[in-house]
């Protein structure tokens, strides 16, 4: 075992990981039936299941927002109320632990009424008119004190457009971390369920990637090299660790992975069934992540894979 160890190629740690959270404007804590050990969290119950989540060493948060219906509308403006629940859980999140690492979600498919990532007129995906509200969304996040914005919409242009808009609004400080490689993935069906932000027609793949193509995630990696991404990731991980090794190779940034609902429920569902030991295929395919060239991942497994590695 002295010797394995001495030789080991790729090591994992508690600071590699994201824990990502879903909130709700609720006083209770809901059990998410399509994502079990998972929780839409109160603020309250958001903020001790993060003081868990460092104790364990894991040192960064992302929050993902399940709005009430009454207040989505077609262009998704809550996205950037001061008193919205992504501001308030940020600011309650930084009262109690200055030193977390806070990431935050730039889209609108948990805000507007036809549940894509960006605004629709008749049956077409708004650019440049998505773009500007993701500025908001993004500047207004920045002042409640999120640490990294991650727009997750894959829109042309955002990235230069949100580093501008920070810019002027005197958060140069704040972080972009880039979906540069978000692909039209059937991994995504159980968060979906989880924020109720499904689109109601049509799909996403004229916005998302293709699963098929693997020399447009580099095209897509130097557009937001050039637009001044801190951060690059790839989405879905576990199926594109091709993808996540061909982004290291090419970039000298920061590469994030994200260990979707998708590959959480099926490894969740077959150990529950017995039919696989969780810990152990768990923390195999994160060190597969890893092992690809992800210096950071976003796994709903952090505060286990954390508590294991710390034992």
């Amino acid at each position: 075992m002295g010797l394995r160890a001495l030789t080991r190629e790729t090591l994992l740690s508690p600071g590699d990981f994201v824990l990502p959270l879903f909130l709700h404007d609720l006083e209770v804590d809901e059990v998410i039936p399509s994502m079990p050990g998972c929780r839409r969290w109160s603020l309250d119950g958001m903020v001790k299941e993060v003081g868990e989540a460092l104790a364990v060493g894991v040192p960064a948060v992302v929050l993902f927002p399940a709005v009430d219906h009454s207040l989505k509308t077609k262009r998704g403006e809550e996205c950037f109320n001061y008193e919205g629940l992504v501001q308030r859980a940020i600011r309650a999140l930084k009262s109690a632990y200055p030193e977390l690492v806070v990431m935050t979600d730039v889209a609108l498919d948990p805000y507007n009424i036809d549940g894509h990532d960006g605004i629709v007129e008749e049956g077409e995906i708004l650019n440049d008119e998505t773009i500007e509200m993701l500025c908001k969304q993004a500047v207004s996040q920045a002042e409640a004190g999120a640490d990294i914005i991650a727009p997750s919409d894959m829109m042309d242009g955002r990235v230069g457009a949100l580093r501008g808009a920070l810019d002027t609004a005197g958060y140069q400080k704040v972080s972009i971390c880039s979906y540069t490689a978000k692909y039209a993935s059937a991994y995504y069906g159980p968060f979906r369920g989880a924020l109720g932000s499904a689109p109601k027609s049509g799909d996403k793949k004229s916005y998302q990637m293709d699963p098929s193509n693997r020399r447009e995630a580099l095209r897509e990696l130097l557009l937001d090299e050039d637009e001044g991404a801190d951060i690059v990731m790839v989405k879905p991980a576990g199926a594109y660790l091709d993808i996540i090794s061909d982004l290291r190779e090419h970039t000298t940034l920061p590469v994030a992975a994200y260990q979707v609902s998708g590959e959480y429920l099926m490894i969740k569902s077959a150990s529950a069934e017995g039919w696989i030991c969780e810990e152990s295929v768990m923390m195999e395919s994160l060190i597969a992540i890893k092992r690809a060239g992800a210096d950071m991942i976003l796994t709903y497994f952090a505060k286990e894979a954390a508590r294991l590695l710390r034992e």
